[in-house]
């Protein structure tokens, strides 16, 4: 079961999350994924998280965050600005497959290391930039993460109450979906270029990665108009269904989706013939405009039975799209998510054991690494150096001297 992606190298220059989501995908797969950090920190999401809780290592490299966006990569840590930096680096492009970073846009460009330059460094060259909107247009030059992507893209007005303002969406989906929509691209570009020997450049964006979750709306108010675009309806769906997250009896909250033709089913689940004759929930436009008085009856059933797992029962036995809304930490424990390795525990020689959300898809020919580790700041300079660029131990040595390398002290406590 050899990784699918031996034998390719990858230069990673991204911080956070959705352009070190990429090179991570792509690091689980087998590639030598070389993470260049600038001095003197490294990527900033060494920062976030949770770090190492004895006061001894408090200043180390590593955390939490860190480890989830960033294992299984080599950590460089090169001052890529400086003369010798810079000659360094562009001689790893040169015995690179891809590169990838989510600067804003221009950076690269103004730093000599756009994607035109570095094709003639490198004509098989891979280079995706993320960013929050490309690196071409109006929106370019705006600095930005997910959460704007998300407002630009149409998604946050739809969140919330009806008779309120949106609300924030609690977590960078959009990064982690840009990632992804990255790596995929990158994948495809080296099989491209396994077909013509041809590099090519890639951009992947945030907003553009949330415009095309748009399920259904798009196509919707492109024929209709603003009088298409719906009003932020709180824990029921726009379009009714019945489709939302209900209250439950014990005060929990069951997701319930009907579509149209499963209606029949939900009547009988509810034990409440009467309603299928109802005209206000006759048909699917019907129960889309009486969704409220639709939501008191589900809610005031479920009260009747009592528990969430009655109301679950009922509605699993005819086939009803359902399921108990799970805080995170209930779902980190639920069977499934553990059996298929959802959540992949992992564990570190400086924070310790912990848990971080598995790979999202899953290959028959290939399974991903027992025990994940993620790098302390410049942990593999003399692995790269050495072993990538051909440099000797005094080389090596004078470029720590002159502030063009840096590595955590840590590194060499760590068994």
């Amino acid at each position: 079961m050899q990784p699918m992606l031996t034998s390719y190298r990858v230069l990673d220059l991204g911080q956070f999350v959705a352009g070190p989501t990429c090179a991570r995908v792509m690091a689980e797969m087998g590639a030598e994924v070389i993470k260049v950090e600038l001095l003197p920190h490294g990527d900033r999401g060494r920062f976030s998280g949770l770090k190492p809780r004895d006061p001894a290592h408090k200043n180390a490299s590593i955390s939490t965050y860190y480890f989830q966006h960033n294992h299984s990569k080599k950590s460089l840590a090169l001052d890529y600005k400086s003369p010798e930096g810079r000659a360094l680096f562009l001689r790893l492009v040169a015995e690179s497959d891809v590169l990838v970073e989510n600067f804003a846009p221009g950076v690269m460009a103004r730093a000599g290391l756009a994607y035109e330059d570095l094709k003639q460094i490198n004509p098989g060259l891979v280079m995706c930039s993320v960013s929050l909107a490309g690196q071409t247009g109006p929106l370019s030059g705006e600095p930005g993460f997910d959460y704007m992507g998300a407002a630009y893209a149409g998604f946050t007005e739809g969140l919330g109450e009806a008779d309120r303002g949106p609300v924030q969406m609690p977590t960078a989906m959009g990064d982690s979906a840009t990632g992804i929509t990255a790596a995929m691209a990158v994948g495809f570009a080296l099989l491209h270029r396994e077909k013509t020997g041809e590099g090519q450049y890639i951009e992947a964006t945030l907003v553009d990665t949330y415009f095309q979750m748009q399920e259904v709306n798009v196509p919707k108010i492109a024929l209709s108009g603003s009088k298409a675009v719906t009003s932020r309806s709180g824990a029921m769906h726009p379009d009714g269904g019945p489709t939302g997250v209900f209250r439950a009896g014990d005060d929990t909250f069951i997701s319930i989706m009907v579509m149209p033709y499963q209606w029949p089913q939900m009547v009988k689940a509810l034990d409440q013939p009467d309603i299928a004759d109802d005209p206000r929930f006759k048909g699917p436009r019907d129960r889309r405009a009486n969704k409220a008085a639709l939501q008191g009856i589900i809610e005031s059933w479920m009260a009747g039975l009592g528990t969430r797992d009655a109301a679950l029962q009922a509605l699993r036995a005819e086939r009803i799209p359902c399921a108990p809304v799970l805080a995170l930490d209930q779902a980190m424990q639920h069977p499934h998510l553990v059996e298929r390795g959802t959540v992949r525990p992992v564990s570190d020689a400086l924070i310790g054991d912990f848990a971080i959300p598995g790979m999202p898809a899953k290959f028959s020919a290939w399974e991903p690494p027992d025990d994940p580790k993620a790098a302390l700041l410049g942990e593999h300079n003399e692995d790269v150096l050495g072993n990538v660029l051909g440099l000797s131990g005094a080389e090596i040595t004078a470029l720590y001297e002159a502030g063009v390398l840096v590595r955590d002290p840590l590194i060499d406590e760590i068994p």
